[in-house]
């Protein structure tokens, strides 16, 4: 059986003067067409956008005013502080102090004795693996969203 196919579009113009583009001139050049890609979206194509696509301009949702940052600190930023001589040394464990949240990318080659805010599941493992001791501080009550690094 043997499927009919779509003919091409010029058939159906065959026998008018100008294939539907209006005045003859209209069809000549590219200038007719009001730009390339998205121009004219917010003004002479904006009927398009009403019509098809009315999230493209503005912002959408909302991010919350009272959300609390606090700054992170991986395992392996830990490491290269060890191997600079950044971190002090008490009763053979290296002492980090922090203020933030401990993230558990990376891993710890010496016993590191490290006092946070909050820490990760995989980030306690790691140390207690290696020999060393977490402490997080009282007091907080939720754990606060990440906030992205600045370096």
């Amino acid at each position: 059986m043997v499927v009919k196919r779509l003919g091409k579009r010029n058939r159906k113009f065959f026998g008018t003067r100008n294939h539907g583009k209006g005045n003859a001139k209209n069809k000549r050049g590219k200038g007719g067409r009001g730009g390339w890609g998205g121009a004219g979206l917010h003004k002479h194509r904006f009927t398009f956008i009403t019509a098809y696509d009315k999230k493209h301009f503005g912002v959408h949702g909302f991010a919350s005013i009272h959300r609390e940052k606090v700054k992170t600190i991986n395992l392996w930023q830990v490491e290269n502080m060890l191997l600079s001589g950044k971190l002090k040394s008490e009763n053979g464990k290296f002492t980090l102090d922090f203020e933030g949240k401990v993230l558990g990318s990376g891993f710890v080659t010496k016993p590191v004795k490290i006092t946070a805010d909050f820490a990760s599941e995989g980030a306690a493992e790691k140390i207690k693996k290696a020999g060393g001791e977490l402490i997080l501080r009282e007091g907080k009550e939720e754990e606060p969203v990440k906030e992205e690094k600045k370096e």
